[in-house]
């Protein structure tokens, strides 16, 4: 009994086969950026402090008050959704067989990671949990009212 292994399948160019090549490093790279940020967000989340039990929405306000702590969870937020897309992308092109559904879903692949991407880097960069000029019955307790 003989097994059979079918060739993979090449990159259509050269300029495929150096865009493959860097999506390959990126992966690399940025999987070992993702783990030093995961375990420093999960240590200063989870062990540092009360725990766990101190996160709520005033943790996360005083934490995305620090420019240290928008620039760590929005690395972390850009590194994790075009590495998981990256990845997605590689399964999409090992298995989609016909061209139009390939192209297909690379697009969109790609275009939800674009809108993700924007909308949390919104979330982060304008988060404020005491707003100018809100009523005080609707701001958290942990606002100063005036």
């Amino acid at each position: 009994m003989s097994i059979t292994i079918e060739t993979p399948r090449s990159p259509r160019n050269r300029k495929q086969a150096k865009l493959e090549k860097y999506g390959w490093l990126y992966m690399r790279a940025s999987g070992v950026v993702l783990l030093i940020l995961i375990f420093g967000h999960l240590i200063a989340n989870l062990f540092v402090g009360e725990g766990i039990r101190a996160i709520d929405f005033g943790f996360v306000g005083g934490k995305w008050a620090s420019p240290f702590w928008q620039v760590w969870d929005g690395l972390m937020l850009w590194l994790a959704l075009i590495h998981g897309t990256n990845g997605m992308r590689t399964l999409v092109n090992d298995y989609a067989e016909r061209e139009w559904v390939r192209k297909t879903l690379v697009v969109t692949l790609w275009s939800v990671c674009a809108v993700l991407i924007l909308l949390g880097t919104l979330v982060i960069t304008t988060f404020d949990p005491c707003p100018a000029n809100s009523l005080p019955e609707l701001l958290p307790s942990f606002c100063a009212t005036k």
